[in-house]
């Protein structure tokens, strides 16, 4: 007997059907690596189509974790496309990445891939490794006269990211505007 054939639309819901599942499996539970068969459960789909379009639950887990980046990276243009100067422009970014543990559902989905960052570079080196250069490459982009301070500034956002959302405490817009005011005195203070 010859498998069902799958045209392609039918193919990319069943894929963001399984990576909308594995989030909320994640969200749900806080663990970066669910069993196959919960997430399978949630989607409501069967093993044969996770392999269809899976070797694996590691191939799952990197389209989301590419998906997420690109998302967070297209968020983060938005917020800054109206900012005028460098300095307003990595305001915003600072403002974008923290949001993510401001928002109830983007700190949920977001969390465990924070939490296990050395978890990621450990099992996907070299995709970890192009998923953050994505966002330090937006940053630098940004900073215009002040790239050099790039990594300094994404350490430190992302440190504090990590922080809110191991805590589950999301932070306060003057916490915000006091990390924000520091990355940019540090920025003005580079030669």
């Amino acid at each position: 007997m010859s498998s069902p054939i799958v045209r392609p639309d039918e193919s990319i819901a069943e894929v963001q059907q399984l990576v909308e599942a594995a989030y909320r499996v994640i969200a749900s539970t806080g663990s970066f690596d669910p069993p196959i068969r919960t997430i399978l459960a949630e989607a409501g789909l069967s093993n044969p189509a996770f392999y269809r379009h899976f070797r694996g639950k590691d191939e799952l887990l990197l389209v989301m974790l590419d998906q997420g980046r690109r998302q967070l990276a297209a968020y983060l243009a938005h917020r800054t496309a109206t900012a005028e100067t460098p300095e307003a422009k990595a305001a915003e970014w600072i403002r974008g990445v923290l949001a993510q543990a401001g928002d109830p559902q983007a700190a949920r989905r977001t969390r465990p891939f924070v939490v296990n960052v050395e978890r990621l570079h450990e099992l996907f080196p070299a995709e970890q490794v192009a998923s953050e250069q994505q966002l330090l490459d937006q940053l630098r982009d940004l900073l215009g006269p002040h790239r050099p301070s790039a990594q300094h500034v994404y350490t430190l956002v992302f440190g504090e990211l990590e922080r809110h959302l191991r805590s589950d405490h999301p932070p306060s817009p003057d916490e915000i505007d006091r990390l924000v005011a520091f990355a940019l005195a540090g920025l003005e203070s580079r030669p």
